[in-house]
């Protein structure tokens, strides 16, 4: 049996040039709880994105939403990128949702040498699948600087495999590399007491879509 399959679609919207790309995975070996877990968990993501700089948590919102920043080296001679975003998640059981999208932040202002991106949606959908888990994967994501559209829109559809491939290496190695941290039980996406250990973000220091909008969205798209 294979560990893993995917299959990539990519959609043309009327709100953007920009195609979006949807991704539908299964993972043989991967319980659900811990692809969740590996979306999440910051510190383990320096272990396996290769692609980030930086990724700093600015505060919570709520124990469901949160804002941070992160940025990411892109190949000689374009511009490396960066992201304020504003990420909410919901655990129902046999569904659990992962979202973001941009937001701006007065701490957080266009810094110099990076080019301010634009994440319209991306989002991430986990159920039980197969003695493992399903993982849908949607994408929209405006680069900005002077990429035209139609190189963004090929290098997408080939990029959503690789992020899928690099999350089923990395879910591989979650469970032993948590238990070896100091704190393996810090995962304030599950336990929501842990938030109040962190910053704390008003709404009113952000510009953002309402949540309905975006879990709605994901639902009609991600989720077919």
């Amino acid at each position: 049996m294979r560990l893993y399959y995917v299959q990539v679609w990519t959609q043309t919207t009327a709100n953007s040039n920009f195609k979006m790309v949807k991704v539908h995975s299964v993972f043989h070996n991967v319980l659900p709880e811990i692809m969740f877990d590996v979306l999440h968990d910051p510190e383990y993501r320096k272990e396996w994105d290769e692609h980030m700089i930086a990724s700093i948590e600015i505060g919570y919102l709520n124990p469901n939403n949160d804002v941070g920043y992160y940025s990411l080296a892109c190949p000689t001679p374009v511009k490396n990128r960066d992201f304020v975003l504003q990420r909410s998640w919901l655990d129902l059981g046999n569904e659990k949702f992962i979202l973001n999208h941009s937001v701006e932040h007065r701490n957080y202002p266009p810094r110099k040498g990076f080019v301010r991106g634009l994440s319209i949606l991306t989002g991430f959908i986990i159920r039980p699948a197969d003695s493992g888990c399903f993982l849908g994967y949607i994408s929209q994501t405006d680069p900005r600087g002077k990429l035209p559209p139609w190189l963004v829109n090929k290098i997408s559809q080939k990029f959503a495999p690789k992020v899928v491939k690099q999350l089923h290496t990395a879910a591989q190695g979650y469970q032993s590399w948590k238990a070896s941290r100091p704190d393996p039980n810090q995962k304030p996406w599950i336990y929501p007491e842990q938030t109040l250990q962190s910053p704390r973000v008003h709404i009113s220091e952000v510009s953002s879509r309402p949540l309905a909008f975006i879990v709605l969205r994901m639902a009609k798209i991600c989720c077919k």
